[in-house]
């Protein structure tokens, strides 16, 4: 089953930041990994569940 494309809306939402702010994480290099496709900015859900994971993971291993 393929992953569902999510939006910058959708991601913006989901990490509990502005669409701004999301721009300006993708612009720094630290956003999920993501492509533009027909013109937006586009991310495989799978990726942002992993980015997610990931800064728990970096949160455990600092405490």
């Amino acid at each position: 089953m393929a992953d569902k494309i999510l939006f910058i809306r959708e991601v913006a939402d989901r990490l509990g930041r502005s669409e701004g702010q999301l721009r300006w994480m993708i612009q720094q290099g630290t956003a999920p990994k993501h492509a533009k496709i027909a013109g937006r900015i586009c991310f495989r859900e799978s990726e942002v569940e992993a980015f997610i994971e990931q800064a728990f993971e970096a949160t455990e291993a600092t405490a």
